[in-house]
């Protein structure tokens, strides 16, 4: 089978990796890839938003299955337009899709279908949503973008006028574009976050492992949120509350898609909130998760290929269930110095071939590239994904700390307390 990957982060990397391995696979593309993906695939010069270009590509070299990692080309419409032209593809369309690309459609669905959430307000006018905070008792209160932010369209405020300034980076200062034309604001929750991905036709519903992501760029959950600093997996959830997490979230949304005409394909992932009060739905997203792919793909023991096909062609139940290693996986996300604000790209990378690398330990590239002489550079705000498994949380984070060590580049920092609470 020849397969196209989508993308050039950690988490496209990561499928490389996994695909990579599967007896049925006969050539591998990524596009555009990175130089962690050029040892794995053939990279292709087409950006991951160039959807007529990929669909060339895939028709020229016969490619059997499409496998689309970001979500911007998933909002964009490229399952629509491979689809037209009969080429099998995996991931969500883009009326799907819209359940990551407007976070003020994701809360509606939750309303109109009764899934649990945090109660919510949308606003798109600056003197309205000043008022809404003018009118509320003073309190925490989150904030979002509600459009495609990668990650960083979302603050934790401590109080009305950290809303203030938050809501005037969307609707004033225009940061995040179009995909602040709207703000949602969202009640604070309080408990421990877990990330469930689910992997779906529309018909059969086979969720993967839990995980926990961290946001927050410092130890301690301290500082603002980035696309993610590291994870955990699996996480320990009491019986009673996955049932919750199936019964109440997981079903309900993908029959809700379905009831709305919006049958959903790919990767559902399930940012959840453990309250006191039961699992909550924090946000959705139309693919997988960043870096949640890379310590679920290492754990992941079955053939992640047949998975993929299958859910493209709706056939996903005559498919076995994945069968999982039952050791802990910790990634640790090595950052640009000032991310997830402004940060330096061309910085050259150091130590990564001192790194003995294996099916225990691997380092995935996030924001990486390379000069014509073969000098890796960092060329964005996450470079790398220090994946390690482990017999326990301990023995796994001694691993992937143990790893970055060997690795520096000038700026380069990281949280040490990934999967400390475990």
């Amino acid at each position: 089978m020849n397969v196209l990957v989508v993308g050039q982060g950690g988490r496209e990397h990561a499928l490389c990796w996994k695909l990579r391995q599967s007896p049925l696979l006969k050539r591998l593309f990524c596009a555009p890839g990175n130089p962690g993906t050029a040892a794995l695939a053939e990279n292709v010069n087409v950006a991951a938003e160039d959807i007529p270009g990929l669909l060339r590509f895939a028709v020229d070299n016969k490619v059997d299955l499409t496998v689309v990692g970001p979500e911007a080309p998933l909002c964009a419409g490229i399952v629509d337009e491979f689809q037209k032209q009969k080429k099998l593809v995996f991931g969500p369309n883009k009326a799907a899709a819209e359940i990551e690309g407007s976070k003020a459609f994701a809360r509606e669905l939750c309303r109109r279908h009764r899934i649990p959430g945090p109660s919510f307000w949308v606003y798109e006018e600056l003197a309205l949503a000043r008022s809404f905070l003018d009118n509320r008792p003073d309190g925490p209160i989150v904030v979002k973008a509600s459009g495609l932010a990668a990650g960083k369209g979302v603050t934790v405020c401590k109080n009305n006028e950290e809303a203030k300034a938050a809501v005037a980076e969307c609707l004033e200062k225009r940061r995040f574009g179009e995909a602040g034309g709207r703000v949602v604001f969202e009640e604070f929750l309080e408990g421990h976050e877990v990330s469930l991905i689910t992997l779906t036709d529309g018909r059969t519903i086979v969720p993967l492992e839990p995980a926990r992501d961290h946001k927050a760029v410092f130890d301690g959950d301290k500082g603002p949120n980035t696309g993610g600093m590291g994870v955990i997996t699996p996480v320990q959830i009491l019986p009673r509350i996955a049932t919750q997490v199936e019964s109440q979230i997981v079903f309900p949304t993908v029959h809700a898609m379905n009831r709305e005409n919006r049958r959903y394909q790919g990767f559902l992932y399930c940012g959840l909130m453990m309250t006191p009060q039961g699992p909550r739905v924090l946000e959705y997203n139309c693919r997988l998760g960043d870096p949640e792919t890379q310590p679920l793909l290492m754990r992941l023991k079955s053939d992640l290929l047949p998975l993929l096909h299958a859910t493209a062609e709706g056939k996903l139940e005559n498919q076995q269930a994945p069968e999982w290693d039952k050791r802990v996986a910790v990634c640790v996300v090595a950052c640009s110095g000032g991310y997830p604000g402004d940060y330096k790209k061309g910085v050259p990378i150091f130590g990564l071939d001192r790194v003995a690398q294996g099916p225990d330990l691997q380092v995935f590239h996030s924001g990486t590239s390379q000069r014509p002489g073969g000098d890796l550079m960092t060329a964005g705000g996450r470079v790398l994904a220090v994946t390690a498994l482990g017999d326990d949380a301990a023995a796994a984070r001694a691993k992937a700390y143990a790893a970055l060590k060997q690795i520096e580049f000038a700026g380069m920092h990281y949280r040490t307390d990934i999967g400390a609470r475990a």
